[in-house]
């Protein structure tokens, strides 16, 4: 018990912001995407039990889950009871609205706003995601052109989290002490195996954690890391494997929320805040 209390007060000293990555309506673009199925037909049984897992998954890990997140899981769990009930005749003049249009129509406006946002950085976008292969000129000479990565979203690293729990869970039990490696400790050791040039599968990352305690850390650890502008995470294609790579921080990247100019700046957001 006191080993739990230790690894939750890590957590508590380490809130992940997630209003620095997603909101739950990429997470529902997600994993329409995932699933692949129809936008204008979602299945919203699935839908809304894949969110709600994702949402215990996120909260067990204390990630900072806004209230939108749960409201979005009110909303979903709201339509998923007006699609049990009876439905009304088709042929009748003014036959009711089906629930999950307002739904819809949301997730088009954003997934809109998105790609336009997308293609204002587009030219960016592409020369920091495309990445040339060791064996480039051997591909080019052959006449196929290196793959190119994209950047991977919140939700994706969340699906690659799950796989890597799933896959410790199937281990050889080893009684080990517990794990209680502060975040800031971890990103150090994350740091000194990751390298510029180099790519380090994700999975790879978490081989020398044996717990789960470990496991969460280590991700945690990844999703600061991306804040801090330290690390950069690509995937080739949906599916495709997901790989790390540092990267030099740039002068203007965010500060560690242990920073003193951090938490001082943090201050007096919340002074302004109150007297607003």
């Amino acid at each position: 018990m006191e080993h739990q209390q230790d690894f939750e007060s890590i957590l508590e000293a380490y809130p992940v912001r997630l209003q620095n990555f997603e909101g739950p309506l990429d997470l529902l673009l997600h994993l329409i995407k995932k699933h692949e199925v129809n936008i204008y037909d979602i299945p919203i049984a699935l839908i809304t039990s894949q969110y709600l897992e994702y949402i215990d998954l996120m909260q067990e890990m204390n990630l900072d889950v806004a209230g939108e997140f749960l409201v979005m899981a009110a909303t979903l769990i709201h339509i998923k009871s007006r699609m049990l009930l009876p439905r009304p005749d088709p042929t009748q003049e003014d036959p009711d609205e089906d629930p999950r249009e307002a739904l819809v129509r949301r997730l088009l406006e954003h997934q809109k706003f998105k790609a336009a946002a997308e293609l204002l950085h587009e030219r960016e976008t592409l020369r920091s995601a495309q990445w040339t292969r060791a064996d480039g000129p051997v591909l080019e000479i052959a006449g196929e052109a290196p793959e190119p990565e994209v950047e991977v979203d919140l939700f994706s690293l969340i699906t690659a989290f799950r796989a890597v729990v799933e896959r410790a869970k199937a281990r050889p039990k080893v009684y080990l002490p517990a794990e209680q490696i502060p975040i800031e400790d971890r990103i150090e050791q994350l740091l000194s195996r990751l390298s510029e040039t180099e790519a380090c599968g994700f999975e790879d990352l978490f081989e020398d954690v044996q717990t789960r305690a470990g496991l969460v850390v280590t991700f945690l650890a990844l999703l600061e890391m991306i804040r801090l502008k330290l690390i950069r995470v690509f995937q080739s294609g949906v599916v495709g494997p997901i790989r790390v790579y540092k990267r030099q921080r740039p002068a203007d990247a965010p500060r560690p929320l242990h920073d003193p100019e951090e938490v001082h700046a943090q201050h007096v957001a919340a002074e302004k805040k109150d007297h607003q």
